[in-house]
């Protein structure tokens, strides 16, 4: 509701809105704002409660912390990383889609590391660093349903080969 969020949506009954508006005015100024607080978050309580949807409210001028002004610029060239994930998540999607053959049914999960990607991207290309690092390499935990990501990661890098892109999520499931 910042920054005129309500002027985008049509007022179907204008003497209404400026009659509920008139009225917290009155509240306002009879009551003061700590009551005027009060009665919004329950009003927004009960829109909550009756699934009304609301924009999310912040208490910033920005939803990013950071000023535009103030942010670094990109380490890399954002163009070459877009395609590279495009690649990726492209595939993330054909190694779970050949993973679905019958009899086989291991299931996938390719949304998580399609929805995720340029974070796990930016941070292998710019912040994790490898086991020869002079400082040690990190050591990374990712959540498994992102899996196919990883391995699709290392696909393109070219240290797996097909066949293991193949045999995702089978190595117990058959000979």
């Amino acid at each position: 509701m910042r920054e005129g969020v309500a002027s985008y949506l049509p007022d179907i009954d204008p003497d209404e809105t400026t009659e509920w508006l008139e009225s917290f005015d009155g509240l306002l100024d009879r009551s003061g704002p700590t009551r005027a607080r009060y009665l919004m978050l329950r009003m927004l309580e009960r829109a909550g409660e009756k699934h009304v949807a609301l924009p999310a409210l912040t208490s910033t001028d920005y939803v990013n912390t950071i000023p535009t002004e103030n942010e670094p610029w990109f380490p890399g060239d954002e163009e070459t990383e877009r395609r590279y994930r495009a690649f990726i998540r492209w595939n993330a999607a054909v190694m779970v889609t050949r993973a679905q053959r019958p009899g086989v049914g291991v299931g996938g999960h390719i949304s998580t590391y399609a929805s995720s990607a340029a974070l796990y991207e930016v941070g292998f290309n710019h912040f994790f660093r490898g086991k020869d690092h002079p400082g040690g390499g990190d050591q990374i935990f990712i959540q498994g349903h992102a899996s196919p990501g990883i391995y699709a990661r290392a696909f393109l890098e070219g240290r797996i080969p097909a066949e293991r892109m193949d045999g995702f999520r089978q190595e117990h499931s058959h000979a």
